[in-house]
This record gives C-alpha cells, structure tokens and sequence, in this order.
C-alpha cells in the first residue's frame, strides 16, 4: 500500500511496457475548476508496478513538465521525518509481545520471520506488530509478485522533484503519518494480524495481485469496491478501508490551497482514488471539474 518509506532511484524507462496498458484505462486525471487559477493534475499509482509502466500512460511527463509542485501522501524526502518514523515503530519498553501470545504463537512467529526476514523476535520483538507485518508482506510480494522497491513506479515523480529542487507537498503531517502506520490499530488487534498474515499469506498476495490487474487496467472504481467488501479480510481490510475514505474528505480540504494555485501534480496510491468515498469523488463534490486527461483515448 504506502509508498511513503523508499526512496527510489531514478532509470531510463523502457517502450517495452506498453503492451500491459489497454487504451481504455485512466490512471491521470485533470483538476479545474472551483477558483482554480490553472489545472492540476492526479496520478494514480500503484507500488507494486515498475516505474518503466509511466511510458504507457500517455502524456504523464507532459503534465508533470507543467506544474510546479508535487503533491503526495506522504513528502518521503523529509530524512528527518523519515528517522522520527523509524523510531515510531519502536515498542515503548513497558510493553511486551509475550504478553499479547501465548508461547507457541510466539515460536510459530519467531520461525516465520527467520524463514521470509532472516531475523527472528531476538533481534525484532521491540518492533511494533504493524512493523513487522509490513516488512512480512513487503517480503512476500517480492517473492510472489516480483516487487522490487527499487524499480517501484510509487515515488519516481518525487525522486524526480527533489532532483529538479520541485516542492514536494505532504497531505499528511508525521504525526498523521505515524498514527497511519502505527497506531491507527489497537495493539491487541495489530498483533492478531501479524499472526493472520503468517498463517494466511496467500490472502495477501492474492489481494494484491487482483488489485495489481485491476489497476494495470484503470478499474479505480473496481479497486475500491475490492477493498470495501466486507468479505476481505487481508491486512488492509474494510475496517482500513473506511479509515481511508474518512481521510480522502481532510485531504480534500487540504489540497484547495494548491488546486487554487494550480500546477500541482498529485500522485497518490490508486486504492484512495476510485470509487464512490474515493478522493476524486470527493474533490467533484467540492465543486472541481475531474476528468480522464487522456479521455481523448477512450474508447
């Protein structure tokens, strides 16, 4: 899901890809409208495509060459922000994972992390139960969906702002960032889903390889349904889902100082976007005109 921990590379993008992206998908959208002094665009993104995808979406550089600020989940270049998250997934020293499992879930975990991390609870039991559900599915979409983090499509219009001296804009402060991450569960229930996730890790990939499809075919609304069916049950589930939807409307209240000004390229996970408590529902119902930039495209 969030994109907002790496730091990718930048590498020449290859043609090759354009076979995976049928005329018909909108993953670019245009803002205008409600005040705005010139249009802004919306990018969809999904972290667990290659960056070289970027040349099958027609026009994306080309929007991205008009505006003069990027607009993000999260601003990953911030080190300093990115160390206070790394000490946020720390357990405060009152509290144990021993106490949340009884001692042959705690053996069961210790074995499953040495299998997919390498490391077990010696070297990783003050670490947040979050924490390690992330590193587990992010190790798990490597071996299963070829995710390589370094080639990841997420944040290569960042990587490319900070190279340029581009503002880079945080929808999110680090405090939101961090409660997100590591706080939005109770511990109790973060615990329980690390467990679920090692007893049950084709339900994550499976979820992410259908979302994966979905998204290589701009089905954003279809994304968004996949994720509130109340029959999901992965690590990010309907009760995630309804806490996301929450904060695409702050979000909107957010991103008005920029779509006024205009020339702001948001880029932003594709799970945030479609559907009907989707981000971009959210800015039309504020009074922003939203349409596919490559509609001209559509079939």
């Amino acid at each position: 899901m969030r994109n907002y921990k790496y730091i990718f590379v930048l590498c020449l993008l290859s043609f090759s890809a354009t076979v995976f992206c049928p005329l018909h998908a909108q993953l670019l959208w245009e803002i205008s409208g409600n005040g705005a002094k010139k249009k802004s665009f919306v990018l969809a993104t999904n972290r667990f495509v290659e960056m070289q995808f970027l040349d099958t979406i027609p026009n994306v550089f080309k929007c991205f060459s008009s505006c003069n600020k990027v607009v993000t989940e999260f601003a990953m270049q911030d080190y300093e922000a990115l160390a206070a998250l790394r000490q946020a997934a720390v357990l405060p020293d009152s509290v144990k994972l021993t106490n949340f499992y009884s001692e042959s879930e705690y053996s069961y975990i210790d074995n499953a992390l040495r299998v997919y991390l390498g490391m077990g609870l010696e070297q990783l039991c003050r670490m947040k139960p979050a924490y390690l559900t992330e590193m587990l599915r992010n190790e798990l979409m490597k071996q299963w969906l070829q995710y390589d983090e370094q080639k990841s499509m997420e944040s290569f219009f960042e990587s490319v702002a900070a190279e340029r001296d581009i503002p880079v804009i945080g929808l999110d402060d680090i405090g939101e960032t961090m409660y997100m991450l590591f706080d939005r569960e109770p511990f109790h229930w973060q615990c329980k889903e690390l467990l679920k996730v090692i007893e049950y890790p084709e339900n994550e990939v499976r979820q992410e390889r259908t979302l994966k499809a979905m998204y290589l075919n701009g089905r954003l609304s279809d994304m968004a349904y996949q994720m509130e069916a109340p029959d999901n049950t992965t690590s990010i589930s309907f009760s995630d889902y309804q806490v996301y939807c929450q904060r695409n409307k702050q979000w909107t209240k957010r991103l008005k100082p920029y779509l006024t000004e205009g020339g702001a390229f948001i880029t932003l996970n594709a799970i945030y976007l479609g559907g009907e408590k989707g981000l971009l529902e959210q800015l039309r119902a504020a009074g922003y005109r939203v349409r596919p930039y490559n509609r001209r495209f559509s079939k």
